[in-house]
């Protein structure tokens, strides 16, 4: 073989050889694959003490599950206000209003629901990015106006261990305290989520988010 083929081996190609190799032997042995799954379900979710914070904030796109979270937080007196991202119309949602169809504004149905579950005290955050760093920058400004010294985030379970990397990462230097919650309410199931099509493809998208942004930033905080 020539010696400057063998250089020119991508450094990475074992690793990928040992993951295969790993890949195959939890596919093969049962006793072995389902430990491994539902250990990489849990990788994704964050476990973190809740304490009694300023505000209690819903991630962007959070739906029933969140709100739910968020109602059951305000009635365990975590907090007494939440706060939901806005989302004006934008794009093609502008063509479909001078249509005459009714724009459904996401966050006027999380106050809706709020409300409904009894929080009265709601409040607006300016609209954010959809990724997670331009999310965590927005909020991390609206605290430092409001000068909160603690926050509970409330998101979705499968998101919530890349959420907790970018907003240590995106609060540093900061003076508000986030504390992520994950939702109870969500449908990701980590201990069964090979078991449908959904949950395998969430926990897929989820655990590449997570492996690249551990690779991209190493040490997040």
């Amino acid at each position: 073989m020539n010696p400057s083929m063998t250089s020119r081996r991508p450094r990475w190609a074992p690793i990928l050889v040992v993951v295969a190799v790993a890949a195959a032997t939890i596919v093969a042995v049962p006793s072995v694959r389902e430990p491994v799954l539902r250990a990489a379900g849990w990788a994704l979710i964050v476990n973190e003490p809740v304490a009694p914070a300023d505000i209690i904030v819903i991630v962007p796109g959070g739906g029933g599950a969140e709100a739910l979270e968020a109602a059951d937080l305000v009635q365990s007196g975590i907090a007494t206000r939440v706060a939901v991202f806005a989302d004006p119309p934008s794009g093609e949602d502008h063509e479909f209003i001078r249509r005459g169809l009714p724009y459904e504004d996401a966050a006027a149905r999380q106050i809706d629901q709020l409300k409904w579950l009894g929080v009265t005290d709601v409040a607006q955050i300016p609209k954010a990015d959809t990724e997670t760093e331009g999310v965590a920058e927005v909020l991390s400004a609206w605290c430092d106006q409001h000068r909160f010294r603690s926050t509970v985030f409330v998101a979705n379970r499968e998101h919530s261990r890349r959420l907790r990397r970018v907003l240590d990462r995106v609060m540093k230097g900061h003076s508000t305290r986030i504390t992520v919650q994950p939702s109870r309410y969500s449908g990701f199931d980590p201990d069964q989520w090979w078991k449908t099509r959904t949950g395998v493809r969430i926990a897929i998208v989820e655990l590449q988010r997570l492996v690249l942004e551990v690779l991209l930033h190493p040490i997040s905080f």
